[in-house]
C-alpha cells in the first residue's frame, strides 16, 4: 500500500515524546520568528535547526518527499512571481543597485532582488518543514487533549483532531476510487494527453467528494447519538501531561523568539543589509 502523505507517523524519538499542546506552541513560535525577520543570519540558522530537527525525528526523507517536491515547485513559481511583479523590490529595500545583466525594460536581474528573493525563501523553508513535522508526529487524539489541556475548547479541539484523521482517510478513498475507475477502463496514466486526463480525474472528484459528504453525515449523527457537546468537560484516552521534555522546549524556544525579537528590531529595521 502506498505511504499516505501528512498523516502521524508513529517512531520513538525526542520530537514524539513532546505533548501536542507544546508542539504547537513551539510551531507558533517557530512562525512567527520566521515571518517577522528578513535578517539572513537568522532565517539560515532557523533552516540549519529544521534541517536538525527533522533528523532526531527519525522521518525518513522519503516518507514526505511528494509533499516536499510540490512545495519545491511551489516556491519556484512564487519567486517568479514575485519578480515578475516587482522586479526592483530588493533595490527599494536595500538602497543600492548592483545589476548583473539586463533583461530589457525595468526587467534587470541585481544582487539586491536575487538576496531578498533567497531570503524569500528561506522563510519558507524555515516555517514549512516545522508544519509538515508537526503534522506526522503527532497523534490526532493526544493533540486534541493537550489542546484542551492548554484551555482550549474540547469541541474545538476535537474538530481540529477530526481534521487531522480525515487527511489520510481521503487519501485512501481516493485511491480507492481511482482503482475502481480505472478497473471501468479510464486511463489515468501518463499515456492520455493532459486534458483527457484531467477530464477523467472527474470521475474521481465527484464520488470523493459524494462519500466525503456521506461520511461527515455519518460522524455527526454518531456524535449526536453519544450526546457529544452537553456537558462542559470531558476526559481524554491519550491526555498526557505536561513534562520536564516539555517545559525545557517551550523555554527554548521562548528564547529563540525573544533573541530574533531583539536582533531584528533593535536597529530599527527588519532587513540585514549586506549591500552597505
Amino acid at each position: 500500500m502506498a505511504v499516505e502523505m501528512l498523516s502521524y507517523i508513529e517512531r520513538q524519538s525526542p520530537v514524539h515524546r513532546l505533548t501536542g499542546g507544546t508542539k504547537l506552541l513551539c510551531l507558533l513560535f517557530w512562525s512567527s520568528a520566521a515571518m517577522m525577520t528578513y535578517d539572513t543570519r537568522i532565517l539560515i540558522f532557523l533552516v540549519l535547526a529544521s534541517v536538525w530537527i527533522f533528523a532526531i525525528s527519525n522521518i525518513k526523507l522519503k516518507e514526505i518527499a511528494f509533499v516536499l517536491i510540490f512545495i519545491m515547485l511551489f516556491l519556484l513559481i512564487n519567486s517568479i512571481a514575485v519578480y515578475v511583479f516587482s522586479p526592483q523590490e530588493g533595490v527599494e529595500i536595500y538602497g543600492t543597485s548592483h545589476v548583473l545583466f539586463e533583461l530589457g525594460g525595468r526587467y534587470n536581474v541585481t544582487l539586491e532582488e536575487l538576496f531578498y528573493l533567497f531570503n524569500v525563501n528561506m522563510k519558507y523553508f524555515a516555517v514549512i518543514p516545522a508544519a509538515i513535522l508537526f503534522i506526522v508526529t503527532t497523534n490526532p487524539s493526544e493533540f486534541a487533549a493537550s489542546l484542551n489541556r492548554i484551555g482550549i475548547s474540547y469541541r474545538i479541539s476535537y474538530s481540529v483532531a477530526l481534521a487531522l484523521r480525515y487527511i489520510p482517510d481521503i487519501q485512501r478513498d481516493f485511491r480507492n476510487i481511482a482503482l475502481a475507475q480505472q478497473a471501468r477502463g479510464i486511463d489515468l496514466s501518463r499515456k492520455e494527453k493532459l486534458t483527457k486526463r484531467i477530464k477523467n480525474a472527474g470521475s474521481i472528484i465527484v464520488p470523493l467528494i459524494l462519500s466525503s459528504l456521506d461520511k461527515i453525515e455519518i460522524i455527526s449523527n454518531a456524535m449526536e447519538l453519544r450526546a457529544f457537546g452537553k456537558n462542559n468537560k470531558r476526559t481524554w484516552y491519550r491526555a498526557r501531561p505536561f513534562q520536564k521534555i516539555d517545559y525545557v522546549t517551550l523555554t527554548l524556544f521562548v528564547i529563540m523568539l525573544l533573541i530574533t525579537i531583539f536582533i531584528t528590531f533593535h536597529d530599527g529595521n527588519r532587513f540585514y543589509n549586506p549591500f552597505v
